[in-house]
């Protein structure tokens, strides 16, 4: 299918689910919120937000399946899906924290044709396509820093798969020590974004799923940065686990995190 066609109309549904989240930020109230597991949080703004997506993508593209976070629809193709964050950033959500993003990608096998991150608190409307990487009507780039010594970082905290903890934390001190710092912004959403733009060198989290990632992992790379999982293969999507970077600190930034999570024996 051209999807160039249903770029501009995704970018649309994309800011109207945005602008939903907004509203309801501005009036949550912390009664609301359900916990789906340890540290999992949802409310009926993310379940609400995901069922606007998907109606509209639906209709833009009827013949792709869902792969969702709150399992509003039961729609898996093994051609074509949308992949979709509603709220990424629910706790930051919840406890009024203005850092949160819809996140969309549409994906066909193992190739990504289209990324969005919405930075809604900002306005900021991150996306790719064949074309290169944007943010609203401008094109972006990563970090031209070649120094991780110089290089700001992201990073999440894990919040229910503590089995890497060990690993996690002598990343962090290898990493606090030879860097100008990290931080964690509470939505992989946003720190790929800001990985895109330059804002942040690179960005490193585990126990993640395939919504938190998929809008933002392709952006990075239609703006010249690298993505790998802590292996250094390809499965970031799936694989729970993502490196993102500039080319220029790449290599050293994933051999850290690689020898950490997993040492030659």
């Amino acid at each position: 299918m051209p999807f160039a066609t249903i770029l501009k109309p995704t970018l649309e549904i994309t800011k109207q689910a945005g602008d939903y989240l907004f509203k309801e930020f501005k009036e949550f109230k912390q009664h609301n919120i359900e916990v789906k597991s340890l540290n999992q949080l949802v409310s009926y703004v993310d379940i609400t937000c995901e069922k606007m997506l998907v109606e509209s993508l639906s209709k833009l593209v009827p013949e792709a399946g869902f792969i969702t976070e709150e399992n509003t629809i039961s729609k898996y193709s093994d051609k074509l899906n949308w992949i979709i964050d509603p709220l990424d950033g629910t706790t930051n959500f919840m406890h009024g924290i203005p850092v949160f993003a819809v996140s969309i990608a549409l994906v066909e096998g193992n190739k990504t044709h289209l990324g969005v991150v919405y930075d809604v608190c900002n306005k900021a409307m991150y996306w790719a396509d064949s074309s290169g990487a944007y943010c609203n009507e401008e094109q972006i780039n990563v970090s031209p820093n070649t120094e991780l010594g110089k290089s700001l970082l992201a990073t999440g905290f894990p919040y229910y798969d503590f089995d890497g903890m060990e690993a996690y934390m002598e990343v962090l001190k290898e990493l606090m020590q030879h860097t100008h710092g990290l931080r964690r912004m509470g939505s992989a959403a946003i720190d790929l974004a800001y990985v895109a733009c330059g804002k942040f060198e690179a960005y490193f989290e585990y126990g993640l799923s395939p919504w938190d990632v998929a809008g933002g992992a392709f952006i990075v790379k239609q703006a010249g940065g690298m993505v790998s999982d802590f292996k250094g293969g390809e499965n970031y999507l799936f694989g729970k686990e993502i490196v993102a970077a500039n080319h220029f600190i790449f290599e050293r930034f994933y051999n850290i995190v690689n020898q950490k999570f997993y040492p030659a024996k």
